[in-house]
Parts: C-alpha cells; structure tokens; sequence
C-alpha cells in the first residue's frame, strides 16, 4: 500500500509542476494525471515506480539555446566597457618650433649669459653684426659664446645700421658718402650702411651747411677753402658751395 501512494505522489507533483510525458510513440502530451495509467495492485516497487515515471517525463528544464541566451553578454553591453584604444592618445598639435629655440634648450650658462649681454646691449645701442661679437669678446666672454649670443639675439641688422645712422646725425654733420663711411667703420655690410643712408631722411644740403658752420667756429676758412674741406668730407661740389653760402661765403 505504501508503495502504490508512493508511486501516485510522485506522478501529483510532477503533473502540479507542469511536466510533460513522453509517450514511447514519440508524441508529447501535456501531463495530466489522468493521462497516466497506474498499476496499484500493491506490487510495485517504489524504486521501480521512480524509474518508470522519470523515464517518460520531461522536467521542464531550458533547453541548450536557452541556457546559452542566459549566459552569455550582449554585444552591445560588451563592446560598451571595451575602452576605445584611439581615444587614449592624446591629440598633437603642431608645435611650433624654431632653430633659436633648439639651441637656447641646450645652451651652455655661457652662452645664456652672452646672450643676456647681448640683448642688454640691443636695448641701449646699436650694434653691427661684428661689433656685437667685439664688444662681448671685450667682457672677457669667449668667442664662441659671443657667436652663439649674436647669432640668437634676433636683432635685425639693417634696422640697427639705420638706428647708428639716426644716432651719427643728432651728433655731427655727415655726407652721403661720409655716412656710409662711418657705418662700414662700424663693422656694418656695405649694403646694411647704404640701407641706413638711403632711409635716414638726412636733407644733405642741410648737412653740408652745418658741417661747413662747425669748421667755421674752430677755425677761418676763404669760400673756396671750405668748399674743398667740405668736398673732402665726401659732399658733392653743389653741397658744398649750399654749405659755404649758407653760411655767408
């Protein structure tokens, strides 16, 4: 008797959890307790029972697909956390760069120091290319330091020719030529000096009447000898005789 209720407690819950039997046929039928035949003439075995019962019935467990579906990542979710690999290198702009700010990275403290000098220097006066290189070889700086600093020190040659050309002229009267002479002995290129005469704005007229008005006040010249000293200075022959009538000769 306890055998027979085993075996009919058994088929209740399975038919309760919602299993299936599995007729030897092949087909599948929902199971239902009544689709189920019972021997209960008290001979079954429990274990037999267990065995019969489980072999026909399907325990509504997921199939392979569905257990695959549950374990595994959408893709979408996956590629989400997967860090971008570009998105790490940090953008490069173009640097901007010059040949000057090469050199000044690797200078020597004196080549920094010449060039401080130098840009001192600059900010006073106007120097030439080579009397740049001269005046800081005179503070004792070496050669090759002074090269560096005079090639760094972003001056513009022709406009420092310009400036000493402004500079002559506030102090003395010059020619043309005079002018010109003056700068080259300065240690400016001919064509820095001719750059600085031709822009000067100098009236030469005007300059040949006041040189003609210094040599005057130190010493007596006739007309025609302070025509020539003033030719000698490099004035034209027509400035020359501008200077002297302009100053009562």
């Amino acid at each position: 008797m306890k055998k027979t209720i085993l075996a009919v407690s058994l088929i209740a819950v399975l038919t309760l959890s919602g299993c299936s039997t599995t007729p030897t046929d092949g087909s599948t039928e929902s199971g239902n307790i009544s689709d189920v035949t019972i021997v209960s003439n008290g001979s079954i075995d429990s274990s037999e029972a267990l065995s019969d019962i489980t072999s026909g019935v399907s325990i509504g467990q997921p199939s392979s697909k569905q257990k695959a579906s549950t374990v595994s990542k959408p893709q979408s979710q996956a590629s989400a956390k997967a860090p971008s690999k570009t998105s790490a290198v940090p953008k490069v702009t173009g640097e901007k760069s010059s040949s000057a700010t090469k050199a000044s990275s690797s200078a020597t403290p004196g080549q920094i120091n010449a060039l401080r000098s130098a840009k001192s220097y600059l900010s006073h006066s106007n120097f030439s290319y080579d009397g740049l290189i001269g005046q800081l070889e005179y503070e004792k700086y070496s050669h090759d330091d002074a090269v560096y600093a005079v090639n760094h020190c972003g001056a513009d040659w022709n406009k420092q020719a310009l400036g000493a050309a402004h500079s002559y002229l506030s102090h003395t009267a010059f020619s043309y030529s005079g002018l010109v002479s003056q700068l080259k002995y300065e240690k400016f290129t001919e064509a820095q000096a001719t750059y600085a005469a031709d822009r000067c704005g100098a009236d030469w007229n005007e300059q040949a009447a006041k040189k003609a008005k210094s040599y005057l006040e130190h010493s007596a010249f006739s007309r025609d000898g302070l025509i020539a000293q003033l030719e000698y200075e490099g004035f034209s022959h027509e400035q020359a005789v501008y200077g002297a009538e302009a100053n009562g000769l």
